[in-house]
């Protein structure tokens, strides 16, 4: 591998916006933008060459995912065997258990996840090396509008449209919900692959007209202890489905991979 990490960044949204900036200003030491994937003709809002994926994956040591489930799922397999890396954004995707399967199992490319918008998946993961989690629970709190989703019908709607107050929207495990709501439930995601178990977590998404800020509450329990992580972040203004601080993850994890020292990892 060079010195410098040369990274292709899929996506010139809020995340890839705010992404992209940092790495071109060189605020990640021992990385640079090589290249963007979007699918929309960017011209001089792109900082870096627009390129087609097939050139990034030639360009490129690793591939940042920060334009949905869909680009995991049509791309990530390829990226992996072309011998690049991916740092995955959209966690949901996994819920998918063959693609999961898949992606872990392909290469020589290594995959990797960003923990996003959520805190305490290190202690999780190092916890099942105890044994199983009895419980593990998610409640989503979010502005309805960023819930509303093709699938609901006008009965579920209106009730969302009309709340004055918080409004369960659905509940059901990390293998159900974010397929439901792709762009607002990638912790679900994120918190089963640190449990390692899609059904062990049960996931409640609430809507609440008075929720300025995204909030997210992980309580999980077993035989050697009990856990409770909560977050509260303000939603990104250019997109309220994804908190402000999602396109930070994504950079630490790119700090770590590009070999910074002195952070936890």
């Amino acid at each position: 591998m060079n010195a410098t990490l040369k990274v292709g960044l899929v996506g010139w949204g809020a995340i890839g916006r705010v992404v992209g900036t940092a790495l071109v200003e060189h605020r990640i030491p021992g990385a640079e933008l090589a290249c963007v994937v979007d699918n929309r003709p960017l011209g001089e809002a792109a900082p870096a060459p627009q390129v087609s994926f097939d050139e990034a994956l030639e360009r490129c040591e690793l591939i940042v995912e920060a334009a949905g489930q869909g680009v995991v799922r049509e791309w990530g397999e390829r990226v992996l065997t072309s011998g690049t890396d991916l740092l995955i954004a959209s966690t949901g995707a996994l819920t998918d258990e063959e693609l999961s399967k898949r992606l872990l199992a392909a290469g020589p490319g290594r995959v990797y996840f960003t923990g996003g918008a959520v805190g305490g998946l290190d202690l999780l993961q190092a916890v099942r090396s105890l044994g199983p989690l009895d419980e593990v629970r998610l409640t989503t709190t979010k502005l309805p509008g960023t819930l509303e989703q093709p699938w609901m019908d006008e009965e579920l709607l209106s009730r969302l449209r009309t709340a004055t107050g918080p409004v369960e929207v659905m509940s059901g495990t990390a293998r159900d919900v974010p397929v439901k709501f792709p762009k607002s439930t990638n912790v679900a995601a994120s918190v089963a692959l640190a449990v390692g178990d899609l059904d062990a977590v049960r996931v409640q998404v609430v809507a609440d007209p008075g929720a300025h800020h995204t909030r997210h509450v992980v309580e999980a329990s077993g035989a050697h202890g009990s856990y409770r992580f909560e977050v509260a972040h303000l939603p990104d203004p250019g997109n309220p489905a994804t908190s402000q601080v999602v396109p930070y993850a994504v950079l630490r994890s790119l700090a770590a991979l590009a070999g910074r020292t002195g952070q936890i990892l």
